[in-house]
């Protein structure tokens, strides 16, 4: 793993005040998802690690926008002022926002960038306005219209130009979808604090579950089948998602290897704590991630 200073070289980022940026923004991924930042340092090029860096830290930045605005309101300004940004720098290649320059940067370096940003940026509502889903259908809608993008702002920087179309998107959304549906289950706490819940009424009510079950943590035999039905179908849909390895150059493999392998690995842990995970996210334990990182780091380029 080459230094933080030699990736930035690396890949093109000769300004020192674009640098600056860029390695604030790398310290920012690297406090809230921990695992996903030392992947990126240990399996990707460097020559990618801080356009993927960039990345990332975009969609936490907007995703954390939208949930903190909402959509009416005198509050709302915030997220409709980045927006407004974002659109404009899109237009001109210049910000002077340190979580957007690097973006810019890197769509120049990374011209396909641009459309899943776009889209990104199209689908925003979905999550600013959403406080539920009545039907699986709704859902769907969801991951289609705003997680699948999100998705696509780090995955179109590791896939192979010449892939398949149709097979990257059936690979890409099974994976967002298998996430999107664990990050609910692994949210549920904290979202319905906030009056939201990622899970479908219609769901809830094949197991006669109710909302209020959810709120305050009941272990009962509708809430374990419940949890287990959602879980396990988003472990098939991660576990299918490991086709996607076939999309990407070699280099890039390891990374995407560990990054199925590690969300694979929180929704063991999340069905193994049962409905504990109502009152607390499950995450991998730190021996597992690390195996998963050095066990791909033995492979990188395979």
């Amino acid at each position: 793993m080459q230094t933080w200073n030699k990736a930035l070289t690396a890949a093109g980022v000769d300004s020192p005040s674009l640098r600056q940026d860029y390695t604030q923004q790398g310290a920012l991924v690297s406090g809230y998802r921990r695992h996903t930042y030392v992947a990126i340092r240990l399996l990707l090029p460097p020559v990618l690690v801080p356009h993927v860096v960039a990345a990332v830290a975009f969609m936490h930045h907007t995703d954390a926008l939208l949930d903190a605005t909402p959509a009416t309101g005198p509050s709302s300004d915030s997220y409709a002022a980045w927006e407004e940004e974002v659109r404009r720098g899109l237009t001109t290649g210049e910000s002077t926002d340190p979580v957007l320059r690097p973006v810019l940067h890197t769509i120049a370096a990374y011209p396909q960038l641009r459309k899943p940003v776009e889209q990104f940026l199209a689908g925003a509502p979905m999550d600013r306005n959403f406080s539920g889903f009545a039907a699986e259908a709704d859902y769907q809608r969801y991951v289609d219209g705003y997680s699948l993008p999100a998705f696509m702002l780090v995955a179109c920087l590791l896939l192979a130009p010449d892939a398949d179309a149709g097979e990257v998107h059936r690979s890409c959304r099974s994976y967002i979808d298998g996430s999107q549906r664990l990050d609910f289950v692994c949210d549920l706490a904290e979202d319905l604090s906030e009056g939201r819940l990622g899970l479908p009424e219609e769901t809830l009510k094949k197991h006669g579950v109710s909302r209020e079950d959810l709120e305050h943590g009941r272990d009962t035999a509708g809430t374990r089948a419940l949890l287990q039905e959602v879980l396990e179908q988003a472990r098939l849909d991660l576990n299918n998602s490991r086709k996607l390895v076939a999309f990407v150059p070699p280099e890039h493999r390891a990374f995407t290897r560990a990054f199925v392998s590690l969300e694979i690995l929180t929704a063991d842990a999340a069905i193994a704590k049962g409905t504990q995970v109502l009152r607390n996210s499950a995450r991998p334990s730190v021996p597992d991630a690390l195996r998963v990182l050095a066990f791909e780091y033995s492979r990188r380029g395979v």
